[in-house]
């Protein structure tokens, strides 16, 4: 159990913690000379771990880098002072962070009367009266004598029996609040591991640079250790990295987990007695070990009142690392007051609609402790589907958690993307009214091609999706398909006798050279029939699905652009793409008619130009052969 200590400066934080484990966490020169506490300090037993903070108001940014990763506060108030003005904020941050666990340490108790010190006992019940401490006990200590010790750390040892686990599963992150370097140990970063779990050998990243780490060594409480998990102090030795690369506020996480960010939604508290925060505020951000300038936007509110919370996103300054769930603490502009904090919610909010009803009720559902809700929630709104890969990361879900959600909602599941039952029946309604609305526009066409069909039915819907919707309504004959045209089995383009004679007579023509065939004037110029007939004549061929318009009247039989296809996608089975120059070997002719055929591909859909390159994504079945 993770224990942070918390209260005013000159309180007696550290000389408790001294008193409960004999080990000074005051190590800096600094420290020693001034007598008062700078930056944090640690502090360990058998059991327990202790984070010593800063009590000062100039360092409150110290203290926060600390107290977020504590399960347990231990409230420092001497007895002759009673609460200060840090007791009352520290107690803020404590509730801001959701610490709901903790107890009061009364010190100095051999300075006071013993009328003092009930005093002092009712202004702190009194402190405490509505918070997440108000049952919390007190203490009474005088931790130079040694008074009181013995049943403050006998409490402390109990209450690691009602620890909950933390969050076990999952992928690996520590919040980094500390870096040095060891002979014989190289880099070493210290932290609490707010998730997953860690162990020797492990090839994690730091981020947000997104530098590849090795763990070489690792220490859990301060004791040499194989592994480590959630809910401790873990000191890690890393290979691949330098001390000058790694700051306090960096993390270390498993790869999946390594998504930097500039903004987030979240749940948002304001302390009471601080002004109401207006949209688009000024503030510095303390989430992990960090502290970050940025700004506040309002989404379901135009202000939030002082003790209230609401929704908002975060902007941050510069990229940091976040996940959902994750407590954070906002203090104003100037770092002199704390305003209120939250907690993260999204970390891939939308670029628009971000205060629509339909946003502040997924909202709402991210909120909810229950991973379900929320996905059940985006599984209804969202019409092309949940990209579960980016979910699961949002909410760190391990696959394990991800696909008993999964089970457990019924979802119809294509590759990593989810979709709620009622959304896939709509999307098949769609995609057949789709089909229906463009046969009554353009009766002539005898269908549509697949990557056109996918946009009427839903633009943004994964191509992968979209053929697995397409499969079944294929597959039971309420779509059918005639070389690359897809069509209600209903609808029949019929060519006039005329059309189908002179085809007939032109068609060998185009065969004879499938992958270069004569363009329209050559056809004109080889049968003397007039070259606007011949052009005509061709483009309703080409309505009908017989043949493509690869260029400007340059036109391929339907079979020789299947085949085509094929060579293409067996080129990107064996290369990871096409070139020119592979198939231009492939079917002779000019390195010149292999681009426009290409070319062809790419403005079809059926291929997407890299570079110089052309990768498939489509399928050589959409052409019919």
């Amino acid at each position: 159990m993770i224990i942070g200590t918390a209260g005013h400066i000159d309180h007696g934080k550290t000389t408790l913690v001294k008193a409960l484990t004999g080990v000074d966490c005051d190590r800096l020169k600094e420290e020693k000379a001034r007598g008062i506490t700078v930056d944090l300090g640690y502090a360990y037993t058998p059991t327990l771990g202790f984070i010593d903070v800063p009590g000062h108001e100039k360092l409150i940014h110290n203290m926060l880098a600390g107290a977020t990763g504590i399960d347990f506060a231990l409230l420092v108030i001497a007895a002759d002072d009673g609460p200060m003005p840090q007791t009352r904020e520290h107690l803020e941050i404590i509730e801001l962070l959701g610490i709901k666990r903790g107890a009061v340490a009364l010190t100095k108790i051999d300075r006071v009367t013993a009328d003092r010190q009930n005093a002092a006992e009712g202004e702190i019940a009194a402190l405490l009266a509505g918070t997440v401490l108000a049952d919390a006990p007190i203490f009474p200590v005088a931790a130079a004598q040694g008074t009181g010790i013995a049943e403050l750390r006998a409490y402390l040892e109990a209450a690691t029996a009602d620890q909950g686990e933390r969050q076990l599963a999952g992928g690996f992150r520590l919040a980094i609040d500390r870096c040095f370097t060891l002979s014989g140990a190289g880099t070493v970063v210290t932290g609490t591991a707010f998730a997953g779990t860690v162990k020797v050998g492990d090839q994690l990243l730091l981020s947000p640079p997104k530098i590849p780490v090795r763990v070489r060594s690792l220490r859990v409480q301060d004791s040499p250790a194989e592994s480590g998990h959630a809910g401790q102090r873990i000191a890690l030795a890393l290979a691949g990295v330098d001390k000058a690369d790694v700051e306090r506020g960096m993390w270390v996480v498993a790869p999946a987990l390594h998504a930097p960010i500039k903004r987030f939604d979240a749940r948002l508290r304001v302390l009471a007695g601080q002004p109401p925060l207006k949209h688009w505020t000024p503030v510095h951000l303390h989430l992990g070990a960090e502290d970050v300038p940025a700004r506040v936007a309002l989404l379901g509110a135009d202000e939030i009142p002082p003790g209230t919370e609401n929704w908002a996103q975060i902007t941050v300054d510069r990229e940091i690392g976040a996940l959902a769930g994750d407590r954070f603490i906002l203090r104003d502009a100037s770092a002199r007051h704390t305003i209120g904090g939250g907690r993260v919610l999204d970390i891939f909010p939308p670029n628009r609609k971000k205060r629509s009803p339909e946003r502040l009720a997924m909202l709402a559902a991210l909120a909810a402790d229950d991973p379900a809700t929320a996905l059940r929630q985006a599984a209804e709104q969202q019409p092309a589907g949940v990209d579960l890969t980016a979910h699961a990361l949002n909410r760190n879900l391990d696959t394990a958690t991800l696909t008993g959600l999964c089970a457990r909602l019924q979802l119809k599941l294509v590759g990593t993307t989810a979709f709620a039952t009622s959304r896939w029946q709509e999307l098949q309604d769609r995609l057949l009214a789709a089909l229906a609305a463009e046969h009554e526009r353009a009766p002539d066409l005898p269908g549509v091609e697949r990557d056109r069909l996918r946009r009427l039915t839903l633009p943004t819907l994964p191509r992968p999706a979209f053929d697995a919707l397409l499969a079944a309504p294929l597959a039971d004959g309420r779509i059918a398909q005639s070389n690359a045209w897809l069509h209600l089995p209903e609808h029949r383009v019929q060519l006039a006798s005329s059309d189908r004679d002179l085809w007939l007579t032109l068609k060998p023509l185009l065969d004879a050279e499938p992958y270069n065939p004569p363009r329209v004037r050559d056809v004109a110029r080889a049968t003397g029939i007039a070259e606007d007939t011949v052009r005509a004549l061709f483009k309703r061929i080409a309505r009908y699905g017989a043949a493509w318009p690869v260029a400007h009247d340059h036109y391929f039989t339907a079979e020789a652009v299947a085949d085509l296809a094929h060579r293409v996608a067996a080129l990107n089975a064996s290369d990871g793409c096409a070139r020119a120059a592979s198939l231009r070997d492939q079917i002779g002719g000019g390195r010149k008619v292999a681009i426009h055929i290409l070319e062809f591909f790419d403005r079809i859909g059926y291929t997407r130009r890299a570079r110089d390159t052309h990768v498939v994504r489509g399928s050589p079945e959409q052409f019919g052969s």
